[in-house]
């Protein structure tokens, strides 16, 4: 049974977000599995797997909210250098994750990241799940597995660079061509709305290389909470604080 207390407290931020307006793009750091595990005696894939638990109720909660779009960070570049014996539970956990959203029929899945630098079968699970939701009309989640903020700009200028070269330029035309907003055009998430809000949870207050070009004038919230012990209550507050900010967009 919910907490009566609980339960009026949600409701009350429920209304105050209602009144402060809510962002479009939300960037999700789900930090503190590791330590969720550490705190409890457990090992890290049971973090992972509690992690992993507390998604699907996440992007409900932001879809009931009125966000479009969700970038959720579950693996970064960095990860990838793990023992395997943490990378190889962590990546069946990631895949069963995508699966499970793809499989609610309602969300449309977007891979952000290299795909090219994780293993075949994690690759072909992201694939599978944008082709199924390609037509999904509701909340647009994009999941970044194997992502990093430099190799996503590198990424994007040899995109650049590439379709330039097919398409004959001289190398003087490259140069020109070069400019924010065709980089911008060849970013994972070209032709989403930059993230309004980024989220991390544990405690940390960096960004660690997320969304490093989209996040210029984003809005920041650090959760202490673990990102397993994450609830609805501490998105609400995030999305209150962020309604209760003027956005100054680098000024």
């Amino acid at each position: 049974m919910r907490n009566p207390l609980y339960a009026a407290y949600e409701s009350l931020l429920t209304r105050e977000v209602a009144k402060v307006g809510v962002p479009r793009h939300v960037g999700m750091i789900v930090d503190g599995n590791r330590r969720f595990a550490k705190a409890r005696g457990a090992k890290a894939h049971d973090g992972h797997r509690a992690g992993a638990a507390n998604i699907g109720k996440f992007l409900r909660w932001c879809e009931e909210a009125g966000v479009e779009v969700v970038t959720l960070w579950l693996l970064s570049t960095d990860n990838l250098r793990r023992s395997q014996d943490e990378l190889q539970p962590l990546l069946r956990i990631i895949e069963g994750v995508v699966s499970d959203i793809a499989g609610t029929g309602r969300w449309r899945v977007h891979p952000t990241g290299a795909l090219e630098l994780l293993p075949v079968e994690t690759a072909v699970a992201l694939r599978r799940a944008a082709e199924e939701t390609a037509d999904a009309e509701g909340l647009h989640v994009n999941v970044a597995v194997g992502y990093g903020g430099r190799q996503e700009i590198a990424d994007a200028v040899r995109s650049l660079l590439r379709r330039a070269a097919e398409e004959g330029a001289s190398l003087e035309d490259v140069a020109r061509s070069v400019t924010t907003e065709s980089i911008a055009d060849h970013l994972y998430t070209a032709g989403q709305p930059d993230p309004d809000l980024v989220i991390r949870t544990s405690g940390e207050q960096r960004l660690s290389g997320f969304l490093m070009w989209q996040s210029a004038h984003s809005e920041f919230y650090f959760c202490e909470a673990y990102w397993p012990d994450f609830r609805k209550v501490d998105l609400l507050r995030a999305l209150r604080a962020y309604g209760e900010r003027q956005r100054r967009y680098g000024a």
